[in-house]
């Protein structure tokens, strides 16, 4: 092996320690940790030296466990070890793969994104148990990304297969996750703060570990407890947008009906369901890259973040990316070499093709086409925190100026699988695939261009 390549897999791997960096400083588990103290018989809710909130816990009779999500086992973990015995009863849905031995709460193991019959049976023990408290119940609520399609209860007529088709339409489109969750918060009895209104009188300590740019409480898993900010007109003017056809009928039916006035609305901020309601983010995407700055800057590279808010269409965002690494060659700017780029947020991917892969693969391939001319002291790393790249057993992908040549020498052209969005199998030749395994965490995606 040459200098070049030495130096250009000592960047690699030094992509690799980040990435993994940003993993640990968004551990669920000790999020929550952070978070949530016992002082004497009160329970105090916040950061160390920030403001906190108290609850005076002689005032309840029990205490329950609900939640959905990706990271939400140790969440829950968490909180079994704060409280231990004093915990009653818990149920909780969790993808397939993620989840963990449990003292007391019941797991049930669900599809994800696309919610099958598990999620429904999980969805229906949680809303009988929310239904069955009362005043004296003291419920906590442990919500992660991923918590919408694991939390399935379609209202009225609907069917869970109906919900099924409008879920890969939406997929397959490119609708925003805020877009994807107006829709499931209207055609769902769990979503949108709907299990506020199954609890209440019972005080809810609502925790949520936050996958949705900006931090939006009512998108983060679709806000079960959440007042809900969207509307039926608002999914009926996102069918329109994205010129859905095939919508199943029950579902146009219902959304009709909660346009024209029929049907309630999901319930909204001045609903008195959401008086005894404490909702609070433990964890986001920013925490992931501050941390991804800080393990950067210990390797010694120059960084900047540039934003934890990215959207976009993936292809595009990505020759953003690759235009800043050529600037950093070329001038020294927007900081000097060695240099490390980080961004987050969420993009999407508008499926045209049939193959295999997910946004962040999609994103090193369209980099990897971007990055053929420039010298070999650059890499670029896309991965999503939850360690499952759309619906691949890849977090994402790690590429260099030399990963098409490396398609093209097992006999594939790299342009050509990105036509058809299988990144997948590309990146699986080419040995690029980042691969972390479930990590029980979500927060969005973290991308990171490194200049040697």
């Amino acid at each position: 092996m040459n200098k070049q390549h030495r130096e250009l897999e000592a960047l690699r791997s030094d992509a690799g320690e980040i990435f993994r960096g940003c993993l640990v400083a968004v551990n669920p588990y000790k999020a929550v940790k952070r978070f949530v103290h016992l002082k004497g018989e009160s329970l105090m809710l916040g950061m160390e030296g920030g403001p906190e909130t108290g609850l005076d816990l002689t005032g309840f009779d029990r205490i329950l466990i609900v939640g959905a999500g990706k990271a939400t086992a140790p969440m829950v973990r968490a909180i079994e070890e704060i409280f231990g015995k004093k915990i009653q009863k818990g149920v909780v849905n969790l993808k397939y793969g993620f989840t963990e031995e449990l003292a007391i709460t019941e797991i049930i193991e669900a599809g994800h994104p696309v919610p099958d019959e598990n999620g429904l049976k999980g969805t229906a023990k949680i809303l009988d148990l929310l239904q069955g408290a009362g005043e004296k119940d003291l419920i906590f609520s442990l919500i992660s990304g991923g918590g919408s399609a694991l939390l399935p209860y379609p209202v009225g007529n609907i069917l869970l297969s109906e919900k099924q088709d409008i879920t890969r339409a939406l997929l397959a489109c490119g609708a925003s996750i805020n877009e994807i969750n107006a829709v499931r918060k209207h055609i769902s009895s769990s979503k949108g703060g709907q299990m506020a209104r199954a609890a209440f009188p019972a005080t809810i300590v609502n925790l949520m570990l936050s996958d949705v740019v900006g931090d939006k409480m009512d998108v983060i898993a679709s806000g079960p407890f959440v007042p809900d900010s969207s509307t039926f007109r608002d999914v009926q003017g996102i069918f329109a947008k994205y010129d859905l056809k095939g919508i199943p009928a029950a579902i146009n039916e219902h959304v009709k009906a909660g346009a024209d006035g029929k049907i309630p609305e999901t319930p909204k901020a001045n609903d008195a369901v959401f008086d005894r309601v404490l909702n609070f983010i433990v964890g986001s995407n920013i925490l992931a890259l501050e941390a991804a700055k800080a393990k950067a800057r210990e390797l010694g590279y120059e960084t900047i973040i540039l934003s934890s808010m990215v959207e976009g269409e993936t292809r595009e965002v990505a020759l953003v990316h690759t235009a800043i690494a050529k600037e950093i060659v070329k001038t020294g700017r927007p900081i000097p070499p060695p240099a490390c780029i980080i961004s987050g947020g969420e993009t999407t991917v508008t499926i045209k093709g049939e193959g295999l892969g997910g946004r962040n693969q999609e994103f090193g391939l369209a980099a990897a086409l971007d990055l053929v001319d420039l010298p070999p002291r650059v890499v670029v790393l896309s991965g999503g925190t939850d360690g499952n790249d759309g619906p691949t057993d890849a977090a994402g992908a790690v590429v260099d100026p030399f990963t098409v040549m490396r398609g093209r020498d097992a006999g594939m052209e790299a342009a050509r699988f990105l036509e058809d969005n299988d990144a997948y199998h590309f990146f699986e030749k080419t040995k690029d695939l980042l691969m972390t395994g479930p990590t029980n965490t979500n927060v969005m995606d973290v991308r990171l261009v490194l200049v040697g």
